[in-house]
């Protein structure tokens, strides 16, 4: 079962959602405006966020946004709008799907153990086979592991396929907008998503934008990984 973010101000809509998910065995937790479900992603680990668009405070797709900024959790929309360019800005932007209300329990159940199953299959592995080591740092693709000098690093499901994507690229400058398309499986997107999760990554292979180790960015080119001391010293400039 997972735990889920039930972000929804009708309170009709959102007590039947919430009797619903515990009925079926899910941990449920709900707020009723964007920034409170903002501050509830950034303290608590949750496994699945069932965001409405049609917010008090904050429009949802910048809700959605905003909430790319800090975290990689599985989102569904739930939306009034079922216009095709909305639906595709939405997953553009960051959503791993969507349901026009109204929509049935039934519907709601089969969408999200669709996108529970995507996001524990590990979707976004880097294609090498093997265990990738760059310098002091192993990343093993099919255990999902990653160590940085013998020690285990904790990684979200998202800095690992990142770490990992870059990992199977050593020393290559890949640009961002291929890092979208092969890491957050998006055409297009905001760069911050990415600097948002370099920064992350940086601070627990213990280095920064000022003084990198293994992560170097060139700004208006790409990212590159390779190891320590290896011709990249100069190049970074943090964006």
């Amino acid at each position: 079962m997972a735990s889920v973010l039930v972000v929804e101000d009708d309170q009709f809509v959102r007590s039947a959602l919430i009797r619903h998910l515990t009925d079926a065995s899910h941990t449920v937790r709900s707020v009723g405006t964007a920034l409170e479900a903002l501050r509830e992603v950034a303290h608590v680990p949750f496994d699945l966020v069932i965001l409405d668009l049609g917010l008090p405070d904050l429009d949802g797709s910048e809700a959605l946004k905003m909430l790319r900024g800090i975290t990689d959790v599985p989102v569904i929309v739930a939306t009034a709008r079922d216009d095709e360019t909305e639906v595709v800005r939405l997953l553009n932007a960051g959503a791993d799907d969507y349901l026009t209300k109204p929509f049935s329990v039934e519907h709601l159940a089969a969408r999200m153990a669709a996108v529970l199953r995507r996001a524990r299959s590990g979707a976004g592995e880097a294609p090498t086979a093997g265990a990738l080591r760059v310098g002091g740092l192993t990343v093993d693709p099919l255990r999902r592991q990653a160590e940085l000098d013998g020690v285990r690093l904790d990684l979200t499901r998202r800095e690992f396929d990142l770490l990992a994507f870059l990992a199977g690229r050593p020393g290559v400058v890949v640009p961002r907008r291929e890092l979208l398309a092969e890491v957050w499986q998006q055409s297009y997107g905001d760069d911050q998503t990415i600097d948002v999760h370099l920064s992350w990554l940086r601070r627990k292979l213990g280095e920064t934008a000022a003084r990198p180790r293994y992560l170097h960015t060139l700004r208006g080119v790409g990212v590159k990984l390779e190891p320590p001391g290896e011709g990249s010293r100069g190049l970074e400039q943090a964006r």
